[in-house]
């Protein structure tokens, strides 16, 4: 045990090791040990262990530290590599030229500049830079940034100067090509009897004018295709139409040695007579970056050009070649290197970063940061902290401080390759707030239910079953796959994608529905009483309960329905029905975790104010509706004796609703009860009315509530004594002066606390709630009929695909023609099923289960006004790097 210091009255500074004084409130070491002891229990008992909870985010804690500077990188660098802590800026308001470490920041920069540099000239030699995975080096210390920053200067520079000789090399071999194909394709402008007009004129230039009068003059060279039109109507312009031009495209097109692109080029003779034209020309072809070759105008001369020309563009090739083995070397060398040396410049900079978020005491003897930490890693980091201290030789120790703070800690939670798909469906409508209860836990379960309500088809869901399961089976290999940011999205909801066609096969299942067929697997619970004359005369199969139905069908839906002319009828019904049930109770499940924040945050009022009165209005009314379903299909029946309880007597429930609501009475048919059970009327008054009074409970409950509390806060603070009453008399006015006594000396190293709201914006702001809540009641309950609405859709479109598409194919006559067209039909109905039906209807399905989440359910208890929990994390920093 190492010994305690008694610091404060309130407070207990430990040296928990050599290097590390730690300062905590004043909790007795038995009793944590006792107490974590017993947390474990208690969530290995209930399930709700931090190993594996994500119903609310990971408990933080606000540290400070005090840094040598001479430990300073080496301790951020180890908690980079445990990647557990978040640390605050210090300096808010100054800016990056202003603190301690941007020097090394810029140094990093540079370092960085000239890695992309040779990654740069590595990918123009066709060479692929592989990016480290796993097995990342360790930060630089020191030393090795002096011996890292030479390097990369010497190889920068070896680089730069072998670039600079390659595009002199290859420039000197264009232009030695260039002359060969103007000395060649200028052949059929010259003929031996205008020869000796040019013998004055082998290089393009008039010696001697007064010598050669009336000879020609001519300038050949290239230039660029797309510039040629312009330059013949300037040579147009400045000769008055006093030249003649000639002109022949190129072969093929030429590389460019400094950009690398591929341009495309024209060879050009200009004809001209006089010195003066002869300037304006050259200037000219200047102007148009044209190149300008000698072109001798005597055959043999040429002849012999091109054969010295060829000779030197021999002996440059084996120069280039030369050249360019040895950069190929080079850069061979440097591609090893090259992923490590980036990986250690970015961990280099990160640690440079983190560092400037410090802030630096006057004398500048120690660098003070502040840091979120998850608590379970507060012992972790302390450990960090002591190596770091002890591996320098520091002898001044790190202080390790945990502060009290009233700040709204960082959202972290831990998730695994399951649950990281469904967290991020969360955190894309909004970070959770610090221990706000975590929708992404249910929404496992729920989200894949949803999208199956309307995707229930066995076929269909088990092609999404298949692809979710090759992703899961694979990833160890797929997890490598660079292909793109979509490919990233799939790939991160494998396990989504598996599940949601795992239950599409199940819902599917209870609809009897596998690409638009049925199976009959129980075998059908009809008895019809069809006989031929009746099929003749009536060929429609018309289901009637009442005389053709012998028992209930065990699990899902008769496949006789599949034949029957009213299936649409029954199925629209029996959906629609479904989807109302399931939207009340995943609402009415929504409202009851809302108790959870309540309390959890001790906001215990809000369970008598808000929550009762919510689920209340919800039950009385939706409810309702929902029990008055249930109700109909046992009260009703095709087999009743009396005919009051058939189903032409059955009531439409949401007629039922709607006269609730306007408090009518809807006369019923002959012979047919008004209601569905006697006292209906009554029951359905008292719970309009109790649903009514919800209504101003909510409205007014919570500000009269804090105005209670806020005079009840000030008398006792009054009566205790907390701050000292003075009256003084003025003018005949008493003016009360408060001057504060206590309560301060706590709350002064604490962070700033809240002022109270004014009672006019909780009034405001209580209304806007009020109307919401009611009004938005209404209008989820009827969202949720998307789930009918996309199921009845899904099985319709297919079972159209099935009978205008491969149904055809499978009444052909049974010849060459008709074998070949089912091969090609199938293909067709393939196409369009995966096209259409998988990838359409799929992705339809799932944008309306996630606005289900976001707005019919998560609005009822989740606020998403947090903030991620974003630590230095050397490994986060290095993967996302890649990604990019």
């Amino acid at each position: 045990m190492w010994p305690k210091l008694q610091c404060k009255s309130h407070l207990t500074t430990t040296i928990s090791s050599p290097g590390v004084i730690k300062v905590r409130g004043g909790v007795t070491g038995r009793f944590k040990k006792t107490f974590k002891m017993c947390s474990k229990i208690k969530g290995w008992l209930l399930g709700t262990g931090q190993e594996d909870n994500i119903f609310r985010s990971e408990k933080m804690s606000l540290a400070q530290m005090f840094l040598q500077p001479e430990a300073a990188y080496e301790t951020i660098s180890q908690l980079g590599e445990l990647g557990c802590v978040q640390f605050r800026d210090m300096n808010e308001g100054m800016t990056a030229q202003q603190r301690k470490f941007v020097n090394e920041v810029r140094r990093c920069d540079e370092l960085e500049r000239k890695i992309r540099y040779t990654t740069s000239e590595l990918q123009k030699d066709g060479f692929k830079v592989v990016d480290l995975i796993e097995d990342f080096p360790p930060a630089p210390n020191p030393k090795e940034i002096i011996e890292l920053e030479m390097l990369l200067e010497k190889t920068e520079s070896e680089i730069i100067e072998l670039s600079a000789n390659n595009v002199r090399l290859q420039t000197n071999a264009l232009e030695l090509t260039e002359m060969i194909q103007v000395l060649e394709r200028t052949e059929q402008f010259f003929s031996d009897q205008e020869s000796h007009n040019f013998d004055l004129n082998k290089r393009g230039t008039h010696n001697d004018p007064e010598k050669c009068d009336g000879s020609l003059g001519f300038v050949a060279g290239v230039i660029r295709r797309e510039r040629q039109f312009a330059f013949e109507r300037m040579m147009w312009r400045i000769s008055r139409g006093n030249v003649l031009i000639r002109s022949c495209e190129m072969e093929a097109p030429v590389k460019d040695p400094r950009t690398g692109d591929m341009v495309n080029k024209t060879i050009f003779v200009v004809f001209f007579q006089g010195d003066q034209l002869q300037s304006r020309i050259r200037k000219v072809c200047t102007g148009f970056h044209a190149s300008m070759y000698p072109c001798p105008s005597s055959h043999q001369e040429r002849v012999d050009m091109i054969k010295s020309v060829h000779t030197r563009i021999e002996d440059l090739k084996i120069i280039i070649s030369q050249t360019e083995d040895h950069r190929s070397c080079v850069l061979k060398a440097i591609l090893k290197q090259l992923p490590t040396w980036s990986a250690m410049i970015k961990k280099m900079k990160a640690i440079y970063f983190t560092l400037n978020m410090f802030n630096v005491d006057l004398g500048s003897k120690c660098l003070i940061g502040e840091c979120w930490v998850p608590q379970r890693h507060l012992e972790e980091v302390e450990a960090v902290l002591s190596e770091a201290s002890l591996a320098l030789g520091s002898t001044v120790p790190t202080i390790f401080n945990i502060l009290d703070t009233r700040k709204e800690p960082p959202t972290y939670f831990r998730t695994n390759k399951f649950t990281y798909g469904f967290q991020t469906l969360i955190d894309a409508y909004g970070i959770a707030k610090y221990r706000e209860v975590n929708p992404g836990l249910y929404t496992c379960i729920s989200f894949p239910f949803l999208f199956a309500v309307m995707f229930g088809d066995m076929g269909h869901g088990f092609l999404v079953f298949l692809l979710g399961l090759w992703m899961v089976v694979d990833e160890k290999r797929l997890v490598k796959k660079r292909a793109g940011e979509i490919w990233k999205i799939l790939f991160g909801g494998r396990y989504i994608i598996m599940l949601m066609g795992l239950f599409a096969v199940y819902t599917g299942f209870h609809y009897n529905d596998c690409f638009s067929k049925s199976y009959n697997i129980f075998g059908s619970h009809w008895v019809l009483q069809y006989n031929r004359t009746t099929v003749l005369t009536n060929p429609a199969l018309q289901l009637n309960p009442a005389t053709d139905q012998r028992g209930v069908y065990p699990m899902g839906i008769d496949p006789i329905w599949q034949s029957a002319s009213n299936k649409i009828i029954f199925l629209n019904t029996y959906k629609m029905k479904l989807s109302i049930i399931f939207g009340v109770l995943h609402m009415i499940f929504g409202v009851c975790l809302s108790v959870e924040n309540f309390v959890y945050f001790k906001k215990y009022s809000l369970i008598f104010l808000q929550f009762l009165p919510q689920v209340i209005f919800l039950i009385m009314l939706f409810g309702y509706m929902v029990f008055m379903m249930f109700f109909k299909w046992f009260q009703y029946k095709a087999t009743a004796t009396d005919i009051a309880y058939t189903p032409g007597c059955a009531p439409s429930v949401l007629i039922m609703f709607i006269d609730m609501i306007l408090m009518n009475e809807e006369v019923p048919s002959p012979g047919c009860m008004p209601t569905m059970f006697p006292s209906q009327r009554t029951l359905e008054t008292t719970l309009f009315v109790i649903a009514i009074i919800c209504i101003p409970w909510i409205l007014l409950g919570t500000p009269l509530w804090t105005i209670c509390t806020r005079k009840y806060r000030k008398r006792k603070t009054e009566r205790t004594g907390d701050t000292i009453m003075e009256t003084i008399e003025i003018s005949g006015k008493e003016v009360i002066i408060t001057e504060v006594e206590k309560g301060h000396g706590k709350g002064s190293h604490m962070d700033e606390e809240e002022e109270e709201e004014p009672m006019g914006e909780i009034w405001i702001h209580q209304a806007i709630h009020t109307v919401e809540y009611i009004l938005s009641t209404i209008s989820h309950t009827a969202s949720y009929l998307r789930l009918w609405a996309l199921s009845l859709a899904h099985a319709e479109l297919s079972e159209v695909l099935w009978t205008m598409v491969l149904s055809k194919s499978l009444t052909m006559t049974t010849n060459y023609v008709g074998c070949i067209a089912v091969f090609i039909i199938f293909a067709i109905w393939v196409f369009f099923t995966i096209a259409i039906m998988v990838m359409m209807e799929g992705l339809s399905a799932f944008l309306h289960t996630l606005r289900l989440h976001w707005v019919e359910f998560m609005s009822k208890f989740y606020s998403g006004t947090g903030y991620d929990f974003e630590p230095l994390s050397f490994k986060a920093i290095l993967m996302a790097d890649e990604e990019d």
